[in-house]
C-alpha cells in the first residue's frame, strides 16, 4: 500500500512539472482579414486607401479600442501616427467593415 502512494504521489508531481513547463499558444483572435486591429494607425481621407473602414459606435462594438502614446502591443490598442504604419483606417457611415467603440480602459475583443 505504501508503494502505490508513493507511486501516485511521484506520478502527480511528473504530471504537475510537465503541465507546468507546456507553453500554450494562444490564436491571435484580434485580426480582421488577416490585419492585426492593434498597434501603429493611420487615419486616411478615402476608403479606397485604407485597409479597414470603421464605424464609431457607442454600443455593440466589434472592438473597443484605446488610444496610447507608446507600445500598442496588445489587442485594441492603437497608437495614432503620421507615418510609418501598421494599418491605414477609414471613418465610415455606411458599408463599415467592423463597429469600433473607444475607450478608456480595457481595451479588445469580447
Amino acid at each position: 500500500m505504501k508503494r502505490i502512494c508513493q507511486f501516485l504521489l511521484i506520478l502527480l508531481i511528473a504530471s504537475i512539472c510537465i503541465s507546468a513547463s507546456t507553453t500554450i499558444q494562444q490564436k491571435d483572435d484580434c485580426e480582421f482579414e488577416g490585419k492585426k486591429l492593434y498597434g501603429k494607425i493611420r487615419f486616411v481621407e478615402y476608403a479606397s486607401d485604407a485597409d479597414v473602414k470603421i464605424k464609431i459606435v457607442t454600443s455593440f462594438p466589434d472592438i473597443k479600442v484605446k488610444l496610447v502614446e507608446n507600445f500598442a502591443d496588445d489587442c485594441g490598442e492603437w497608437q495614432v501616427v503620421e507615418y510609418g504604419e501598421d494599418l491605414k483606417v477609414y471613418v465610415a457611415e455606411n458599408f463599415a467593415d467592423i463597429k469600433v467603440k473607444f475607450v478608456t480602459s480595457f481595451p479588445g475583443m469580447d
